[in-house]
């Protein structure tokens, strides 16, 4: 695929932050998980932002809503903040994955999504086929899909009947028919050549997704940088923003859902990850869409 011109220049929303994941726009303001902080922070358009709830003090959670309003927390358990602030677990998964839970999507129906990457990635792990787990309303839990290369972002589309994953080592995009029940099918490649993580859906049937391309020009030789792009399914790209440091998760928020929030840090490779969450050069940034988000989440 041939990216286009850089888009616009994204605005800095919130800087000096530690790693930042999971971007989700949620009652009048964007939620996202603070890694290495056991933070769960929300931002507002004016830049205002407070802890607003905790999650487990590594990295690697996610964080999303059933329609009743209770939050889900992912990590070594699937946890869930009651009314009363209490958290229980919402589901045993201990007898499905081989590790804790990463990424997270709840569609319209309460059917939950959650992903395992099967491999302890920031101990330096050798790399093992991930899982995608469902949870029903009723409680119940179990895989619908296997073999996946690092699953990561999910997206579901408004009428509940697809399903498009990040698999972030196979720099692709996957889709599936979500079936009655809740089950995937249908497997296909919804497009390729990109460098997936956290990823939003419009309402023109495109994603916002992090491309392969990690490195930009920014006055110095060969800078690390990052970019998104917007695409078509089958990859044709229709916007393109950049950045001078990775980017690693996007969501569509807003009033209107058209202001594009990008999350970006450092990467300094797993075994320096204490020192980027030490380094405070996590950021949320934000860019005008051409089109409203939709979907889930």
């Amino acid at each position: 695929m041939t990216d286009p011109t850089p888009a616009v220049e994204p605005t800095v929303l919130l800087d000096g932050l530690a790693m930042v994941e999971s971007p989700r726009w949620h009652d009048g303001r964007l939620w996202f998980a603070h890694w290495g902080t056991g933070e769960i922070l929300a931002v507002d358009l004016n830049g205002t932002s407070e802890v607003v709830g905790r999650g487990p003090e590594g990295l690697g959670w996610t964080i999303d809503w059933l329609p009743d309003g209770r939050l889900l927390v992912t990590g070594p358990e699937l946890l869930c903040t009651e009314p009363d602030g209490s958290v229980t677990p919402y589901a045993d998964l201990s007898g499905i994955g081989p590790s804790g839970w990463n990424d997270i999507v709840v569609d319209g129906r309460a059917n939950v999504y959650v992903t395992s990457i099967a491999f302890e990635f920031l101990a330096g792990g050798a790399p093992k086929a991930g899982m995608i787990v469902l949870v029903t309303p009723d409680g119940r839990s179990r895989q619908v899909a296997g073999d996946l290369e690092f699953p990561n972002g999910m997206v579901i589309t408004p009428d509940d009947s697809t399903l498009i994953i990040s698999e972030s080592f196979a720099g692709r995009l996957t889709a599936f028919d979500i079936e009655a029940d809740g089950s995937l099918a249908n497997r296909r490649v919804w497009a390729e050549g990109l460098g997936p993580d956290a990823i939003c859906l419009d309402a023109e049937g495109a994603i916002w997704v992090g491309t392969a391309d990690t490195r930009i020009s920014t006055g110095r030789d060969d800078s690390p940088g990052g970019a998104v792009v917007r695409i078509r399914e089958g990859g044709e790209v229709l916007d393109r923003i950049e950045h001078d440091r990775p980017i690693f998760g996007c969501a569509l928020g807003g009033p209107d859902r058209k202001t594009l929030f990008l999350l970006a840090a450092e990467w300094r490779g797993t075994d320096q990850v204490a020192d980027v969450v030490a380094a405070r050069t996590g950021q949320v940034l934000t860019a005008p869409a051409p089109a409203p988000g939709v979907g889930w989440p």
